[in-house]
């Protein structure tokens, strides 16, 4: 399988921007609502986000410190890596999300956040916008960078942006789905 270099860095593109709307959508939401949680032991959208934003923290300084190193010009074409194809792919939306352990230091569960979660995303997935448009001037095979649990595996640029993409768009589904059973709440609190 590949990819057109152009045609995925445009999807990705597309990706992040319907993420960066969605998080302005968000700031208009009453804080109570972004801290709701389905359960106890489960995320808020606040949290989702400052879990996005914690790997964001690792990912964006990443890809742009190899993207500036980058020493191979772009191709018209991507193949993904094995292991970097399977984890962006794990990380996409499934109708039944399979729940996923976390590394501890990027679990948000019970911090204390406010809506600073919500411009801390959109200042990286404007940031993550730069680094798609730096990319096309890349080899997205060749320019590899780390990942976040170990500095020895290196996945490829192009699986990398889709694995962090795809990882955003699974937390915002997550978010999605809390806000839907919040509003249910008030609906029933209401009649």
């Amino acid at each position: 399988m590949k990819f057109s270099t152009s045609e995925l860095l445009d999807e990705l593109k597309n990706r992040t921007q319907q993420h960066l709307h969605f998080a302005e959508m968000l700031s208009v939401k009453p804080e109570g609502d972004l801290n709701f949680r389905l359960s106890e032991d489960s995320w808020s959208a606040l949290e989702c986000l400052e879990h996005l934003n914690r790997y964001g923290d690792f990912y964006i300084p990443e890809i742009k410190h190899n993207i500036n190193s980058a020493g191979k010009p772009s191709r018209p074409y991507f193949k993904p890596g094995i292991l970097g194809n399977y984890f962006a792919k794990s990380m996409l939306p499934k109708e039944k999300l399979n729940p996923m352990k976390t590394l501890k230091q990027m679990n948000p569960i019970y911090s204390r956040l406010d809506k600073t979660v919500i411009d801390t995303f959109t200042e990286q997935q404007k940031k993550l916008l730069q680094l798609l448009e730096d990319a096309q001037y890349v080899d997205l095979e060749k320019t590899k960078t780390a990942i976040s649990i170990s500095k020895l595996i290196r996945l490829k640029l192009g699986d990398t942006f889709r694995f962090v993409i795809y990882h955003n768009e699974r937390h915002i589904e997550q978010i999605k789905r809390i806000l839907v059973h919040k509003k249910e709440e008030k609906i029933s609190q209401k009649a």
